[in-house]
């Protein structure tokens, strides 16, 4: 549904969310296929210790609830490259909720970061990317996003945002030479992910998940997804009717 990448050498890569977890794994496997790469997070030590052993590589600390921060960012690489080739949206964070345990303040953090930070790197980017008439934007979302789910009461809403955003900028950007990939890991073991107390099936590491990002962008893919013994049986359980979803979850998860 995208072209296929065959060389990923001298490639324009801005990375956001770049600094830990399947960011970073990310990070390390395109520099190691040659990828020129801008690497972006709040915290520049660990954006360096990512980049350690490559000497042209951008570090660029950039909080994507900022928007100023975030457009400084973009501005700081078309000086230096003149273009962008792939931008890839990494950042976002995870906190469990039930509707026990509603919290309004973690809420709208989650909400900041995953969706209107999201927000804030589109529109850095999209004018970029349609006035180059070429280019990819990729934008990781969550299986988590595909249907209602136990402990995920606001990380799954705005998971969901972003597979919706993902299949309306497809049809938008396309026809226009522009390429973008929708990314739904499954359970990866991060720092994100750590304080989970319960068993996470098919759990993944980010050194994993990086590898199933990357060959699914070269590939050509708009929907990635892993691991897959996990994420179709989600996206399976999607179609059922309500009443034996609901009762499937609870069977599974016991909540």
């Amino acid at each position: 549904m995208n072209p296929k990448i065959k060389e990923w050498c001298g490639r324009r890569v801005w990375i956001i969310g770049a600094s830990s977890g399947i960011g970073a794994e990310t990070a390390r496997k395109l520099l190691s296929c040659g990828a020129k790469l801008a690497l972006s997070a709040r915290n520049k030590t660990h954006l360096e210790a990512v980049a350690i052993n490559y000497s042209d590589v951008l570090i660029l600390p950039c909080d994507i609830t900022n928007h100023s921060s975030v457009m400084s960012t973009r501005d700081s690489i078309l000086t230096q490259w003149g273009g962008i080739d792939l931008v890839l949206v990494v950042a976002g964070t995870y906190n469990q909720m039930r509707a026990d345990n509603f919290d309004l303040a973690v809420a709208n953090r989650m909400v900041d970061i995953n969706l209107r930070g999201t927000l804030n790197c589109l529109d850095a980017i999209l004018p970029t990317l349609i006035a180059q008439g070429k280019g990819g934007i990729g934008i990781v979302a969550s299986v988590a996003g595909l249907s209602g789910l136990p402990q995920a009461l606001i990380y799954g809403p705005t998971k969901a945002a972003l597979i919706n955003m993902c299949e309306s900028l497809y049809l938008d950007l396309r026809p226009r030479g522009i390429s973008v990939y929708l990314i739904n890991p499954g359970f990866v073991a991060t720092p994100l992910t750590a304080s989970n107390e319960f068993a996470m099936p098919a759990l993944i590491s980010a050194d994993t998940a990086a590898n199933e990002l990357v060959r699914g962008i070269a590939r050509g893919e708009f929907h990635i997804h892993f691991p897959k013994r996990f994420t179709n049986w989600l996206r399976l359980l999607r179609l059922l009717p309500y009443r034996w979803y609901f009762w499937t979850i609870h069977k599974v998860t016991g909540l």
